[in-house]
């Protein structure tokens, strides 16, 4: 398995990526987040001879699991830190390598009970980055702006008659990324990538600020694709606002 890790991490650099976040909405205010990346192409190139002896792996577990299995050192953080932790446990991740169907995908999902929850758990997200950027600077994943930029703050906001997505920019946490040399290693994935945004909503959307969304025939979901590269040096470019009928 290390070997074939060593070889998967290869064709990383060499192949795209395809990041999903989605959010869904429900009539009552609840809903759930999802952010997944799929790397199957990963899978299709790499060589049989290599995987004859590889099991397909589908595993699911829980922040929560993790931090317990950390409980130590986090009783060591601060009391703020630990209740920045306390907010993602219920986030869970699920990775599936199926080496039959060439499937690699790796999602991280979580319930809410209104978008202001919401809100506040992925804040929790991205104080939880810079507190571990050591260990971010090395992980493709570690920068991502659906999983709480590092340089970037994202903000959601809904009433019923409007939702709205604004990254704001720390704009020295940019420069550090722009001069990492950790981070233009992967800058070949990120060109080739692309970063998708699909919401569904309980209404019917009127309108949207980005002229580039696509909406469901009912008109309740709205999906947005723009490179990679461009969001992560510019994730101000997918701030929007929607309008609903």
């Amino acid at each position: 398995m290390k070997k074939l890790f060593s070889l998967f991490a290869l064709l990383l650099v060499l192949t795209s990526c395809t990041f999903t976040e989605e959010i869904t909405i429900n009539p009552d205010g609840t809903g759930k987040y999802n952010m997944d990346m799929d790397g199957s192409s990963i899978m299709a190139m790499m060589p049989k001879d290599s995987l004859k002896q590889e099991k397909n792996v589908d595993s699911v577990f829980s922040f929560k699991e993790m931090f317990d299995a950390k409980r130590d050192s986090i009783a060591k953080l601060s009391k703020e830190e630990q209740a920045k932790i306390k907010n993602l446990e219920k986030f869970n991740m699920r990775m599936k390598m199926n080496f039959d169907t060439n499937q690699f995908l790796f999602a991280m999902n979580t319930d809410f009970k209104s978008v202001a929850e919401l809100q506040e758990v992925m804040s929790s997200m991205s104080e939880l980055q810079k507190m571990n950027k050591g260990q971010a600077k090395n992980n493709p994943m570690g920068d991502m702006g659906g999983f709480g930029s590092s340089t970037a703050k994202v903000n959601y906001e809904y009433n019923g008659k409007k939702f709205s997505r604004k990254a704001i920019v720390d704009k020295e946490a940019l420069k550090r990324l722009e001069n990492d040399s950790a981070a233009a290693s992967y800058k070949m994935i990120y060109e080739s990538s692309k970063y998708i945004i699909k919401y569904h909503f309980p209404k019917a959307v009127k309108s949207v600020s980005n002229k580039t969304a696509m909406f469901s025939e009912d008109r309740k979901t709205i999906t947005i694709e723009y490179p990679f590269n461009e969001y992560m040096k510019e994730p101000e470019k997918l701030n929007f606002e929607v309008v609903f009928k």
